[in-house]
């Protein structure tokens, strides 16, 4: 359980990181950054909302999981490597599972297959 509520304040701690890194240009264009936690089922996700150019924008920037256990960074729309930051933070690679990748890929990647 101990394990769990660490792995919860970790990624919470880095959405909130990167929401703050970006958030400077996203005013200035219009697009709000969405934070949404569902620590009940353990689902968080990074969102931008808003209009650009009249263009509508809205998407999961970054979306992890916590499952059986291990960190699932389902989704990373960035150019930061949310996996090498959860490790910098402690998280084992063994706890880390790159669902993005297709499962016969993850076997090649230093993370977790699942």
């Amino acid at each position: 359980m101990e394990k769990l509520e660490q792995y919860r304040n970790y990624i919470q701690k880095a959405l909130l990181e990167h929401a703050q890194k970006g958030s400077s240009t996203n005013r200035e264009d219009g697009v709000e950054t969405q934070i949404i936690f569902d620590t009940e089922h353990d689902h968080y996700q990074l969102m931008y909302v808003g209009w650009h150019n009249k263009r509508r924008v809205y998407g999961a920037v970054l979306h992890l999981d916590i499952k059986d256990g291990k960190i699932w960074v389902q989704w990373n729309g960035t150019e930061e490597d949310i996996a090498s930051s959860l490790v910098e933070l402690g998280v084992p690679k063994q706890d880390i599972v790159l669902g993005f990748q297709a499962p016969y890929k993850r076997q090649f990647t230093e993370f977790a297959i699942g």
